[in-house]
């Protein structure tokens, strides 16, 4: 942005709503505020607390954040509805607050959950345009979860149905979002915006590998994300078991970054399959630490299996991988392959035993993992990193706000 175009937005109020994840952990949205208080606009955030982010509110960067606590992560049906309902309450205190306070012109609400709307329609009421960020698909995540549909499913696909309704505007991380938004959701397509999600090259930090993560082995595979039920860490675990028990494997590393609900059961599980040792679950850690295990790994692993949910939904940590020029093995999933492309192997639909097999491939071939890591950083640099996200963005925000895009 330059000249008369490099404030849009100023003089305008945004309210961002996250519930998932606090700010700035939440990379995304994050990058997201960075760019609207960029583009001249005043930046409030509602979100829980988290690990590191205790404070109830602080501005950084210029960007108002109102933390609320939360229930423990949930498990089940009664641990989302305490989880939930707890947010929407924050929330709606929050955002009474704030709007008397300083106000707003747009809230960007960020899913899961697709509640965020109940926040927003009283607003709407008011003439605050209601900015629909579309993160995940949760009747698919509910399928890939509990392999079931259902009365709670059908509630999931109105919740969904009623967002897009109460939506000015939809941004979508990817075209399969985009077409659910259009075909599922009633939006018009002029109204909806893809903007994804990728890495902030000018933040991501290659630095000096750190040998101490390797754990006195010549090889290391990494992951960077969420320790869930639906991210396949599960598979992994398989995998590694086959690569150190049939395939006789003792070479290799993996460093497993991230917290979740499910964090104590896979160490369980590695611990009963035998390979505690050549597994590292540091938890959820500081960017240094971030930093160092992505630039220390030979390769990044993405176990997310093959569902409805995983097929259409495009993973950060692919980008990530991407960005620090690390090739990868993944399962084939539509959006999964459509990032990465020849920067990555694709396994067999959940199959550990042939994801096992292509890690190995890799470690083995180190002039191709470095022409697949080229290959990734370039494609990250040419038209997937965060720049090229920041005009979608903007675009989506003139048009919700009735600002001529040459204003």
């Amino acid at each position: 942005m330059t000249g008369s175009d490099s404030q849009p937005l100023a003089g305008r109020k945004v309210l961002i709503i996250v519930e998932n994840l606090p700010l700035p952990f939440d990379r995304r949205v994050w990058q997201e505020a960075r760019t609207l208080v960029a583009a001249g606009a005043e930046v409030s955030v509602i979100c829980p607390t988290g690990k590191g982010y205790k404070a109830r509110f602080e501005t950084i960067e210029g960007v108002e954040i109102h933390r609320h606590p939360l229930p423990l992560e949930a498990s089940g049906a009664v641990g989302f509805l305490l989880e939930y309902s707890a947010a929407l309450l924050w929330q709606t205190l929050l955002a009474w607050k704030i709007y008397f306070r300083r106000g707003f012109d747009v809230i960007h609400g960020c899913n899961p959950p697709d509640l965020i709307f109940l926040v927003a329609l009283p607003f709407r009421l008011l003439g605050v345009k209601f900015l629909f960020d579309h993160h995940d698909i949760n009747p698919e995540l509910y399928e890939a979860k509990f392999g079931k549909r259902g009365p709670f499913w059908h509630l999931l696909k109105l919740f969904e149905r009623l967002t897009f309704a109460t939506a000015t505007i939809s941004i979508a991380t990817n075209r399969s979002y985009r077409k659910i938004a259009i075909d599922r959701g009633g939006m018009k397509p002029e109204r909806v915006f893809v903007v994804r999600s990728g890495p902030d090259l000018s933040r991501v930090n290659r630095v000096e590998p750190v040998e101490r993560w390797k754990n006195g082995r010549p090889h290391m595979a990494g992951y960077v994300g969420v320790m869930g039920e639906q991210e396949g860490i599960d598979l992994l675990i398989e995998a590694v078991a086959h690569l150190t028990g049939p395939m006789g494997r003792r070479d290799i590393q993996f460093v497993l970054v991230g917290g979740g609900p499910s964090l104590p059961d896979l160490r369980e599980l590695a611990e009963r399959r035998g390979v505690a040792d050549f597994i590292t679950f540091p938890g959820r850690t500081p960017d240094e630490d971030l930093f160092a295990v992505l630039s220390t790994m030979d390769v990044g692993v993405n176990p997310d299996r093959v569902n409805a949910m995983n097929d259409l939904s495009t993973m950060n940590k692919i980008m990530e991988y991407m960005a620090c020029g690390k090739p990868i093995v993944q399962f084939d999933v539509t959006e999964g392959r459509f990032s990465a492309q020849d920067a990555s192997l694709y396994a067999k639909p959940n199959d550990p035993i042939d994801f096992a097999r292509k890690i190995a491939e890799l470690i083995d071939d180190p002039e191709r993992r470095a022409a697949m890591g080229e290959f990734g950083r370039k494609r990250v640099e040419q038209e997937l990193d965060w720049s090229k996200q920041v005009e979608p963005l903007l675009a989506a925000y003139r048009l919700a706000l009735g600002i001529a895009p040459d204003a």
